[in-house]
């Protein structure tokens, strides 16, 4: 059985880095002290993210790999043929944290988990993970899977605040993992972001990225260039005051970025 997970506070995001020099951002990232990267079968990358882990130098067992599980490989038998091609094209013996990218949108996902419980007494993943779920999908997760549901990445940034999940997921002990922590670059936009930046003379993406880990959550910023990768991890450095957090906090525009009809299950807010 999976135990408890150690996540770092902040992470990288991988989707769309399939290029040579896309890998010698995510080599310069892990540089500058990434070590928690988030890819997904989806983004065709895997490849070249495990190249890039293997560039650094940096040992294995000082990253945090997370990939994801696409829907069409939610049947058990593909859960273990193409986890096993993950791990191939990672060039990796075992994945930190294997995630079912979307919520199956029949909710029939217990022979799904079942599988991933197979890859964790395997020895090829550490925690099984998900993303995109709702509160009574992960309590339907939790439930049906053997291991615990270590994590559950989501959208979320100052537009869409996700509150109740937050303290949901508290009280379950389930890490919230955020994608598109900069807002689909609409962060500039943002009077409240722009404020608390003049107020520490830092950006207001930092601002977001900061106010993400100050709620509890994990931010996995998406970038490959070296002064965009410096600022994020220094957000490591900043820590916003009270009053910073309620002007946040109060901001009452909700804004979702990643809603896919086909896929997207019934959201919570």
């Amino acid at each position: 059985m999976s135990k408890k997970i150690k996540l770092p506070k902040i992470g990288l995001g991988t989707m769309s880095a399939n290029s040579k020099k896309a890998k010698a951002g995510l080599v310069k990232g892990i540089e500058i002290g990434f070590r928690f990267l988030d890819t997904a079968q989806m983004y065709f990358n895997e490849k070249v993210v495990g190249q890039a882990m293997k560039e650094s130098g940096v040992p294995r067992e000082e990253f945090i790999l997370a990939t994801k599980l696409w829907i069409t490989n939610f049947s058990p038998k593909r859960v273990i043929k193409t986890t096993k091609k993950s791990l191939n094209r990672l060039g990796l013996d075992y994945i930190d944290m294997l995630y079912l990218h979307w919520p199956h949108r029949m909710g029939k996902i217990n022979k799904t988990l079942d599988a991933m419980n197979k890859l964790v007494d395997d020895g090829l993943i550490k925690h099984i993970a998900v993303s995109n779920f709702t509160k009574a999908f992960i309590e339907k997760s939790i439930n049906l899977s053997k291991s615990h549901i270590v994590a559950n990445q989501v959208e979320m940034h100052p537009w869409l605040q996700q509150k109740d999940l937050l303290s949901h997921h508290d009280k379950l002990k389930v890490h919230i993992v955020s994608y598109f922590p900069l807002m689909h670059g609409r962060f500039m936009k943002v009077l409240e972001l722009q404020q608390i930046a003049e107020k520490h003379n830092i950006s207001a993406a930092q601002v977001s990225l900061a106010w993400i880990i100050a709620k509890g959550a994990i931010p996995i910023p998406k970038s490959t260039t070296e002064s965009h990768l410096q600022d994020n991890f220094d957000v490591l450095k900043i820590k916003l005051d009270k009053k910073d957090i309620k002007l946040i906090d109060s901001i009452t525009r909700v804004k979702r970025f990643a809603n896919f009809p086909i896929i997207s299950p019934k959201w919570d807010d």
